[in-house]
Formats: C-alpha cells, structure tokens, sequence
C-alpha cells in the first residue's frame, strides 16, 4: 500500500504527464484532457484514490498539464 506522500506526488505529476502525451498523440489538447479526464475517473471508480484531497491535486495538475499543452500548441 503506497503512503499519502506518494499518492500526493503521483497526483502532482501524472494527470499532467498524460495529458502532454495524449496531446502528443492526438494532436488535440480537449481530446487529451478528456482521455486524461476519463483515466483519473476511472481510477477513482475503482478506488485507488482514497483520500479526497488527491482529487484537488489530480485537478490542479490536469490544470497544468493543459495550460502547458496550450503553450505547447502555439510552438
């Protein structure tokens, strides 16, 4: 069982991490952060994040991951 200080980094970085790839791969950053979307959504159906406030941070790093794919769009 991973602690809360390890499900909080994971939280931080890889809601953005996949929504840069899937931008990367589908060329569509609402479509990167729908799949994104439906990943963590699906993650927490299956209860993998148990403490409510890994929601917060999920939201706040898909924030990031399509504020920098925005960024990334216009290069």
């Amino acid at each position: 069982m991973m602690d809360l200080y390890g499900k909080m980094m994971l939280a931080l970085f890889l809601p953005a991490l996949l929504v840069l790839l899937f931008t990367r791969i589908t060329y569509n950053r609402y479509v990167a952060l729908s799949l994104a979307i439906a990943l963590i959504a699906a993650s927490v159906y299956a209860g993998y994040t148990s403490p409510p406030i890994i929601f917060v941070v999920d939201a706040f790093s898909l924030t990031l991951g399509f504020w920098l794919a925005s960024k990334m769009h216009k290069k």
